[in-house]
């Protein structure tokens, strides 16, 4: 650490209770007074070097009793403590300046008016002379920085903040490797070595830290490492598990309030980059739940929810499973309204893509086209969420329906997962009319069922009656389409040469599958028969009791 030794002679200071007596020589005629503490100090000393002194003292004139004057400077930067290092200057008494007193130390002085008109090499050049010496390693400038805490307002004034930061911004954003600035010991440093560091920082020091690393060219990615720690470090729900089937809870030794953490987490979210997966989906989850929690401000949480949206196609069911704030008996278990959000903000980017919209968006986020894939991710994120979901008597049949709409249907390679929301949403409202039964069915693709799902629809009580026949009728014609495959197949068996074993064996398996598939078709057709013959009776019922009122009606 660097330290500046000023000073030659021996101590002459004592401290009697809370009163600091010169040691020896003549009586003391001056008094400063800074807040419970006294200075029985010397006029001389002090004018020599002090033009606020000088001024004060030469304002005063004698009293009859004790020293000549009393100097009130309850306004010093550091106080009482940083005064009594002055003190030993003025009177040329061994002191010793370091990188956690050095800014003290140089705002006081300035107070005091230490310049070298009232003598050469006063303490406003030394401390100047010695902040160089600082700047030059990462330890010593962290300690500076840190100090000025005690004295803000004024090392704000004098630029000595601004100073630091730019310090520490220049060393983070240099080639470590060819730079050590942080520990000689070390033979390389990876980029995150500063991330502990500014850690300790309040958040106004911290904010103004990053926003100097990134002006100087600091990697998104690297400054996006730093804030998700500090927000982790000083943001207690960050650390929790957010959700209703938690076991238990970690707590934290010491709890911010609540006002605190809400302004904290406000901050944080202003310093993340704008762009794309360079903070993790799920993070950005726990911090928009962390945020729901606080009660953010609407423009931070409309913030949260456009991040984790423009990254939709990375998140995992149980993150987006976020608990309702406003949970009461009306309400649903998960906050539906906000995952529709979100997915309505990452189809909106998929739509503008499309559409060779501008490389830029709103709020600085980048729109990097979305691939088939990524779609294709999201829809089956939503299949589950729907899942998840449906068994909650709360959901209303619209909001299901607006949240599995929200992605098109070339984005469902198959209709499985969405069959399996809606059919847990029917056996949770049983009470559900036939037409809103048949609403909900259409938000599927009956051909794109899978051959288990179709069979599992196929005998689903809980599914309408027109669903039921146009599930049996694509089955039947999906097996008459594989059974006049295999016909093919075996008509040609005789020109087929050079097949490996393989082939031999399933066409050998051919005769039993073509025989199990007829079965499969007969079975379906005797289905679908009883079914048109049930409709059939429906309809006939329903015209004879409509004849029937008709005849009361004319005989009345």
């Amino acid at each position: 650490m660097a330290c500046l030794n000023l000073g030659t002679k021996p101590d002459a200071f004592r401290l009697d209770d809370h009163t600091w007596q010169c040691i020896g020589g003549l009586p003391s005629d001056v008094a400063i007074e800074i807040g419970g503490t006294s200075f029985n100090l010397h006029k001389f000393p002090l004018i020599s070097r002090s033009g606020l002194l000088s001024k004060l003292i030469g304002d005063n004139s004698p009293n009859e009793d004790g020293p000549i004057c009393a100097i009130h400077l309850n306004d010093i930067p550091g106080g009482a403590k940083v005064f009594e290092l002055i003190a030993r200057f003025c009177y040329d008494v061994k002191l010793e300046v370091t990188s956690h007193n050095v800014i003290s130390l140089r705002c006081a002085a300035d107070y005091l008016q230490m310049t070298d008109d009232y003598g050469d090499e006063n303490l406003i050049t030394q401390t100047e002379i010695f902040l160089n010496q600082v700047f030059t390693t990462w330890s010593d400038t962290m300690n500076a920085l840190e100090s000025c805490e005690e004295v803000y307002t004024d090392a704000e004034e004098l630029d000595l903040i601004s100073r630091c930061i730019d310090s520490l911004a220049v060393k983070a954003c240099a080639d470590p490797n060819t730079y050590n600035m942080y520990n000689p010991c070390i033979d390389a440093l990876t980029d995150n070595w500063w991330y502990k560091d500014v850690s300790f920082l309040n958040l106004h020091l911290y904010k103004r830290v990053i926003q100097a690393m990134e002006a100087n060219g600091m990697r998104p990615e690297i400054i996006s490492g730093s804030i998700v720690g500090y927000a982790k470090k000083y943001i207690p729900l960050m650390n929790r598990q957010s959700s209703f089937n938690d076991a238990s809870h970690s707590k934290p030794v010491y709890t911010p309030s609540e006002a605190d953490q809400r302004a904290l987490l406000e901050e944080i979210v202003g310093l993340l980059p704008n762009r794309k997966k360079i903070v993790s989906t799920k993070f950005l989850i726990r911090l928009l739940r962390s945020a729901m929690v606080l009660h953010v401000s609407p423009s931070c949480k409309e913030n949260l929810e456009r991040r984790v949206g423009a990254q939709l196609d990375s998140a995992h069911v149980d993150d987006v499973l976020i608990p309702n704030q406003g949970f009461n008996s009306i309400d649903t278990l998960y906050d539906v309204d906000c995952f529709q959000r979100m997915l309505d903000y990452f189809m909106s980017m998929e739509s503008s893509s499309i559409h060779n919209s501008p490389c830029i968006v709103e709020e600085g986020f980048e729109d990097v086209p979305q691939s088939l894939t990524s779609v294709t991710t999201v829809a089956n994120l939503v299949d589950l969420f729907l899942a998840d979901v449906a068994a909650d008597v709360n959901l209303k049949l619209s909001k299901f329906q607006s949240v599995a709409a929200g992605v098109p249907d070339y984005a469902r390679p198959q209709s499985d997962g969405i069959y399996r929301a809606i059919d847990i949403f029917l056996k949770a409202h049983p009470w559900l009319a036939d037409c809103e039964r048949e609403q909900i069915c259409r938000l599927m693709n009956i051909q794109k069922l899978s051959l288990d799902a179709s069979t599992h629809a196929a005998q689903n009580e809980r599914l309408p009656l027109r669903v039921i026949v146009q599930v049996l009728f694509f089955e039947q014609l999906r097996l008459r389409t594989s059974i006049a495959g295999w016909f093919f197949v075996s008509e040609n068996e005789d020109q087929m040469s050079n097949i490996n074993e393989g082939e031999v064996v399933r066409a050998q398996e051919a005769p039993r599958r073509m025989s199990e598939m007829r079965e499969r078709v007969l079975e379906l057709e005797r289905e679908c028969e009883k079914m048109k013959f049930e409709i059939r009776e429906v309809k006939s019922k329903k015209s004879w009791i409509f004849f029937c009122k008709r005849r009361r009606h004319r005989h009345y």
